[in-house]
């Protein structure tokens, strides 16, 4: 207790600052907006910085995974600055959603323009089944 008497809110958050982004980093990766309306699902994917082949989209037992690499940016080694910090993630991602089962992957387009992905996926519905009538002797 004697040294939160001098420990104000400014020092504390100063002091776990270089922790501050453990816990939040998987926040900001691939953030994503899901819209629906009476046809299909509209799945808008942020994924700014990543080339186009490096995105991969599968479906397996109703689950549409998107997986995405972002390469680290080679650059000069300059031995007069070094990075203070760096924010921008690399490396391999992903985000898998349950779409349903009778989903079918020549059914889900996708366009990637911009640094957004957007996935439309069809909403399954079963056909409903003329009733068969059997008559009565």
């Amino acid at each position: 207790m004697f040294i939160m008497k001098y420990l104000t809110s400014d020092s504390l958050n100063s002091l776990l600052k270089p922790f501050s982004g453990w816990f939040d980093a998987g926040s900001s990766i691939m953030k994503t907006d899901v819209r629906s309306d009476d046809k299909e699902y509209t799945l808008s994917i942020e994924l700014p910085g990543i080339d186009k082949q490096n995105i991969n989209i599968a479906l397996e037992d109703g689950y549409l995974t998107v997986e995405a690499v972002r390469n680290h940016e080679e650059t000069e080694k300059d031995e007069k600055s070094n990075y203070v910090f760096r924010e921008r993630t690399y490396g391999r991602m992903s985000r898998t959603f349950y779409v349903g089962d009778g989903i079918r992957e020549e059914n889900i387009k996708a366009k990637y323009d911009n640094g957004i992905l957007t996935v439309v996926v069809p909403k399954y519905r079963e056909e409903e089944k003329p009733l068969k009538r059997i008559a009565v002797e």
